[in-house]
């Protein structure tokens, strides 16, 4: 207390506010001496704070929402009062709008269940009924005109709605044999036939297509009737079909300075030096070209135009004929032995055989897949028969004679690409996307040898050497495999290969020079490739298309000539 006394007793005066608000300091020690600061009368507040009544007035109900309860009694002006603040300006006036339920606002109302079954049917089916609201008096709502025209009768009140009875042609005269209808006649209206409009017979015409193509007769059928309406012809592009002595214009001609004979090979062949001359004609890319048979006088190109042309080697390089036959790109052709006749196959399904001489188409074959090679037995006695490698896995043997199928070689997993005879023409091998190679007795449909190993892929074309000791197959790894014939057997060579140039994804053909010294093969980059058979080094190789070199040929008589093809349309002689 002495020290409260020692603390009033200071200069300062206290208001008796000031002392309330005070506080009382703990007394010190009396050894210690006391140091007594100056304290503001407003640095501590010692009264509680104190919520007045008016303040929970102005309190607004808001439930916690971790306890979803809340903690006092609210009153029913403040759970009901008017949401305070700014709108929301993304809801809708339907939104904005007083709801008293989920889905909207709804006004207590009693109405009898004969009066709303009335008023909905007559609504549904006449299109107009009462009002139901009760300030709306004798009102209609839906179609007010007819609702005024017919006084507002309702169902109840029997309105014809249209739906009459319709009416029989009726005849119950049993003496009537022909005519007697009984209670089972047609109506007036009836309609017995009907014919649908173009655009739903178009409609009706693809489904009926799609399922006839579904069925392997369906698709012969079809196939037989496009060939009916394909147009079939060919052009005769030189002025005379006869020379002044009365021969042929396939006949070889007699002044060219080179050897034309069929049992000719030329002693030593050289790599060409420059492009003699390019033929014009195709307005796509070339798909395969074949040398005329024995003489080489001409040769023959197909193209993705669906045309065929013969063209001539010696005398104006100009084209002779041109075949149109195909609805769609032509895959391959092929000569027989003595070059008068020839097949052609294309992407519309369509094997046809053609007469070289006069244009006509002399016979259509078809199975309903696409055939991607054709191949004419070589011997003599059986050039009626022909092989046709096809997209559905089968090799099919066709004989001209009779139009019929002979024999089906089927063991390959993928689209067969190419035909090879070998050993005096008593087998043939086979080359298909399904990466194997397989040996095949002439007439026989099981294979009798397949090679087929982890380093051998897919090969699209394979020729064979003019010695008759190799075969030799376009590999899409970018190489050129090889295969020995030995002693009537066909042994893969694994050791041997030419490198060096890119075809994977073209079907690139591969041919030999007359004398076994070079082989030459096409690329994807348009260059001409030629190695030497006996070192299997690149020994030349120039730029030869634009786009990728397809086809290859060395001519068979000559020591430097060669014909080329790629996918600009092109065909070029080298020499």
């Amino acid at each position: 207390m002495d020290q409260l006394l020692a603390y009033g007793d200071s200069d300062e005066e206290i208001s008796p506010s000031d002392r309330d608000e005070s506080v009382l300091v703990k007394p010190a020690e009396p050894s210690s001496p006391i140091d007594i600061p100056k304290l503001s009368s407003h640095s501590l507040q010692v009264a509680p704070l104190i919520v007045s009544d008016h303040d929970l007035h102005k309190r607004v109900a808001i439930p916690d929402p971790e306890t979803k309860g809340i903690n006092y009694n609210p009153k029913y002006e403040e759970l009901f009062r008017a949401a305070a603040g700014p709108s929301n300006p993304f809801k809708s006036e339907k939104e904005k709008a007083m709801k008293n339920m989920l889905t909207g606002y709804v006004e207590p109302a009693h109405i009898d269940k004969f009066h709303f079954d009335r008023n909905i049917r007559s609504f549904d089916t006449l299109g107009y009924a009462q009002d139901p609201s009760a300030e709306a008096g004798n009102k209609f709502v839906g179609d007010v005109k007819k609702a005024t025209e017919t006084g507002g009768a309702s169902m109840f009140d029997g309105v014809k709605t249209g739906g009459q009875k319709r009416k029989r042609t009726k005849n119950f005269d049993s003496s009537d044999v022909d005519g007697y209808t009984g209670p089972w006649a047609k109506y007036d209206d009836e309609e017995t036939t009907s014919k649908p409009d173009p655009k739903l017979q178009k409609e009706m015409d693809e489904i009926v297509k799609k399922k006839r193509m579904q069925s392997r007769m369906g698709r012969k059928a079809l196939l037989e009737e496009q060939a009916g309406n394909a147009e079939e012809s060919f052009t005769f592009h030189l002025k005379e079909s006869a020379d002044y002595q009365g021969r042929s214009w396939m006949e070889p001609p007699l002044h060219t300075g080179v050897n034309l004979r069929a049992d000719y090979v030329p002693e030593k062949c050289f790599i060409p030096k420059r492009c003699e001359f390019t033929y014009r004609g195709h307005n796509k890319a070339i798909n395969a070209l074949r040398w005329f048979p024995q003489s080489a006088h001409m040769f023959m190109s197909c193209s993705m135009d669906c045309k065929v042309k013969l063209w001539d080697v010696y005398n104006n390089h100009r084209v002779i004929m041109t075949y149109s036959g195909h609805r769609m790109p032509v895959k391959d052709v092929q000569f027989n032995n003595e070059g008068n006749e020839f097949l052609s196959a294309s992407f519309d399904r369509f094997i046809k055989l053609w007469d070289t001489e006069t244009g006509q188409v002399k016979q259509r074959f078809h199975t309903g897949h696409i055939p991607f090679c054709v191949k004419f037995n070589p011997d003599e006695d059986k050039q009626n028969m022909f092989l046709a490698g096809m997209q559905n896995k089968k090799i099919i043997q066709w004989d001209t004679r009779s139009g019929e199928i002979v024999q089906e070689y089927d063991r390959h997993l993928g689209p067969v690409n190419s035909i090879t005879f070998f050993d005096k023409n008593r087998r043939f091998c086979s080359t298909s996307d399904d990466k194997s190679l397989r040996i095949w007795e002439w007439e026989i449909p099981v294979d009798t040898k397949l090679i087929q190993n982890a380093g051998l892929h897919s090969i699209p074309t394979m020729t064979k050497s003019p010695t008759e000791k190799w075969i030799v197959g376009q590999s899409m790894d970018n190489r050129i495999v090889l295969f020995q014939l030995i002693d009537d057997k066909l042994r893969f060579a694994k050791k041997k290969a030419f490198r060096g140039h890119m075809v994977t994804g073209y079907a690139c053909s591969v041919d030999f020079s007359p004398d076994m010294g070079f082989l030459i093969s096409g690329d994807s980059e348009g260059k001409l490739f030629v190695w030497d058979w006996r070192t299997h080094k690149i020994v030349a190789r120039w730029k030869a298309h634009e786009q990728p070199c397809i086809a290859a040929l060395w001519h068979p008589h000559e020591k430097s000539r060669i014909l080329t093809g790629g996918l600009d349309g092109l065909v070029k002689m080298w020499n």
